[in-house]
This record gives C-alpha cells, sequence and structure tokens, in this order.
C-alpha cells in the first residue's frame, strides 16, 4: 500500500537541490564535479560566533527554550532590526525559527486560505510557490526581465492585484537574480500598496548584508506599511551559518502570534545553543561579514567579465547575493553527439554530465531562458567552473 497524501502531488523536489544531490552522485563515482549549484557560503562561521555557542554549552544551554526563542535572542533581534534598518518592534512581535524556509512557511500558513491569490515576482526562491501551493492557495506570477534587472514596476504590481489577492512575497536582494530594490523603487511598490490595504507583504532579506551597491532598504519602511508587512532574515547567509539553523521573522504582533503557534505544532523552538551564539552575531560588530562580502565582490566582478565573454550569453551583473542569471537561450535547439538542448533543463543537465559543472535550471525560478550559478565558491573553482562550461557550450552546434 502507496498511497500518500494528494498534496504531494502538488509540490516537487526543489531544482537546487536536486542538482546538488546529483552532482554529489557524480563526485561519488571519482568525477570531478564543481558544483555552481548551491547557495552556501564557503566561508567558516566566524570565530568569536563560534566561541559563543562553545560557551552556551558550558554554561547549560542545553534545555528547550521558549518556541518563538529565548527573550534576549528576540530583544537582539530587535536591536539589529533598529540598529541595521530604523524598524521598531517589540520583542513579542519576533519569531526565531529554524531557519529562513519555516520562518516563510509559518507565515504563508498563517495567513493563506485556498483559494487566496498569491503574488510573487519572478524569478523567485524555489519554496515560494510550493509553499503557497501546500497552503492550496493560487500562485500568480509578475514576469521580471533580464533588461530591468529582474525587478518589477509598480505598473504590473498593480495589473496583478485583484480583489482575491492575500500576500505578495519578494526577496531584496533577489535569490536567483541577485537583483536589489534601491529606495525609490521600493517608495514606488509602496505607493500601490497604499492602495490596497487588505494585501501582506512578506519581504525576505536574508540576503541583506550582501549588498554591492549601497545600504539595504527594507520595503516596510514606507508608510504604515510595517503594520501588514513581515520581514524575514536569519544568519545563513550573512554570517556563514547555513548549517546553525536560526531564521527570524518580524511581524505585526496577530501574525507573529499566529506563526508562534503553528510552529508549536512542527517544530516548536529551534537550538539552545545556536540561540546563544545568534545573540553575538546579531549585536556584534559586522566586520566579519563586510570581509566576506568584499570577497564576494571580487567573484561577482570575475564571473560576470568571464561570463560576459562566452559568444550568446546574456548577462547583467547583479546589485547583490552571490549568483548570476545568465540567459543562455541561445544554446537552446543545438545539439552535440546524441545530445539535442531544448530549453534550459537539458542545458544544465548536459553541463553537469559533460562539463562536469552543477548549475540550476532557470525554470525553477520560473526564468525559462536561464540558468543559475552561484559564486559562493572559491576563485580557483569558479576559473575552472567557467572555463568548462566555455568549452562545452562551444561544442554545442
Amino acid at each position: 500500500m502507496n498511497q500518500l497524501a494528494d498534496r504531494l502531488s502538488r509540490i516537487s523536489e526543489p531544482q537546487t537541490i536536486k542538482m546538488s544531490k546529483l552532482g554529489r552522485e557524480l563526485k561519488a563515482q571519482g568525477i570531478d564535479v564543481i558544483d555552481l549549484s548551491i547557495g552556501e557560503p564557503d566561508f567558516d562561521t566566524p570565530a568569536y560566533i563560534r566561541e559563543a555557542a562553545k560557551k552556551a554549552i558550558d554554561d547549560g544551554y542545553t534545555h528547550y527554550t521558549p518556541v518563538a526563542g529565548y527573550l534576549d535572542v528576540r530583544q537582539a533581534v530587535v536591536h539589529k532590526l533598529k540598529r541595521d534598518n530604523g524598524l521598531t518592534y517589540t520583542p513579542e512581535q519576533i519569531v526565531v525559527s529554524t531557519g529562513a524556509k519555516q520562518c516563510l512557511a509559518n507565515v504563508v500558513l498563517s495567513v493563506v486560505n485556498p483559494g487566496d491569490e498569491v503574488i510573487i515576482p519572478t524569478p523567485y526562491w524555489v519554496s515560494y510557490s510550493e509553499q503557497v501551493i501546500l497552503a492550496e492557495g493560487t500562485v500568480v506570477f509578475i514576469p521580471g526581465t533580464l533588461e530591468n534587472n529582474y525587478k518589477i514596476t509598480p505598473e504590473q504590481l498593480e495589473a496583478a492585484i485583484t480583489p482575491k489577492t492575500k500576500l505578495f512575497m519578494f526577496s531584496s536582494p533577489c535569490n536567483p537574480s541577485g537583483a536589489v530594490y534601491s529606495k525609490e523603487e521600493l517608495a514606488g511598490l509602496a505607493e500601490v500598496f497604499a492602495r490596497h490595504p487588505k494585501v501582506y507583504i512578506i519581504s525576505d532579506e536574508i540576503y541583506e548584508y550582501i549588498n554591492y551597491e549601497g545600504k539595504h532598504e527594507s520595503i516596510a519602511q514606507f508608510g504604515d506599511l510595517i503594520n501588514r508587512t513581515i520581514v524575514i532574515n536569519g544568519l545563513s547567509k550573512g554570517f556563514a551559518m547555513t548549517g546553525w539553523r536560526l531564521g527570524y521573522l518580524a511581524a505585526p504582533l496577530h501574525i507573529a502570534k499566529a506563526c508562534d503557534n503553528i510552529q508549536s505544532q512542527f517544530t516548536s523552538a529551534t537550538c539552545s545553543i545556536t540561540q546563544r551564539a545568534a545573540i553575538t552575531a546579531l549585536t556584534g560588530d559586522l566586520t566579519t561579514v563586510d570581509e566576506m562580502v568584499a570577497e564576494f565582490a571580487k567573484r561577482r566582478e570575475f564571473v560576470f567579465n568571464a561570463l560576459s565573454a562566452i559568444p550568446g550569453l546574456k548577462v547583467n551583473k547583479p546589485e547583490g547575493a552571490f549568483y548570476m542569471l545568465p540567459d543562455v537561450s541561445a544554446y537552446f535547439n543545438k545539439s552535440y553527439e546524441d545530445t539535442h538542448i531544448k530549453n534550459a533543463d537539458d542545458l544544465s543537465m548536459f553541463l553537469l554530465n559533460k562539463a562536469h559543472v552543477s548549475v540550476v535550471t532557470g525554470s525553477a525560478f520560473e526564468q525559462h531562458e536561464c540558468i543559475r550559478l552561484s559564486y559562493a565558491n572559491s576563485m580557483k573553482n569558479l576559473e575552472n567552473g567557467i572555463e568548462r562550461i566555455k568549452t562545452w557550450l562551444a561544442k554545442l552546434k
């Protein structure tokens, strides 16, 4: 008997995880695979944060914590949001979770009813739409284009909103495009939301610190949007703490309470030791973060120039995160021996199996003419990986 719940037929495995898994399988066969698919900083967690975790173990922080997190951890989040973003919250409006992904799921399950429409600009992070589908909502995509640096306009947003719209979900800096909305661009979107007071906003700011152009801006700063915006953030990207599993949300009190309730039925609180380390990360000096971002900036420059030199690729220079999303459609309907490339899915598998470079198809992000590369890898691997990509693309005729 293999009957499973119907909801499983409505969702699929994230392509980001799939490609990473396929790459590991090839590596297990002894093949030298360069992984440019995974969105994980290749740096270790800064030493001062690791020391805080060791001290927490010695101090006996090994027991259950409140579902939403220790009070002083939530106070540290409040401090960070005021210091970095000029946003004012109380600890009761903060929920700490096992990663930003759980924060997103908590919110979606808290606000989306069957049939509610959720607007998602494309390209977007893979789990947004799948979580909406699990909540039985209806996904409405707004297409972003390379020509507009993968950002949407206020006019597009206005046209997408209907009486059924319940939620808008976006990230800035964006995974997978690296797009960063400026204060002026966010103000334009905020003017639209001001005319539609029943629409909630999820602002995913997990890549906040990885910004190459200037100060990070949050849409929650405009007018009264803070009263219906849920800010999502965490430690994984900015502090190289992917394995520690801590994300947090800041929300209107009624949504924070709902997320606390939902989380209590799934995971309860996140790791007590990680929470103690989070206080150090959130309230401490950002010098090590700045050092990591400086290294990412060097890699961005190299990858942009190297990809731009490959015939047929269309590339823009992202303003944040650590991804490139080149348009590779010039290679569609080309072949090498018995391999025919119909789309970005085919091209991604071609690069994995022939060039032994793992990338992610743009169809995972509703950007079907693109592939995503992560430059959260060493310069040596980036140099070798892009050289392999260039060599094997040239074989397609």
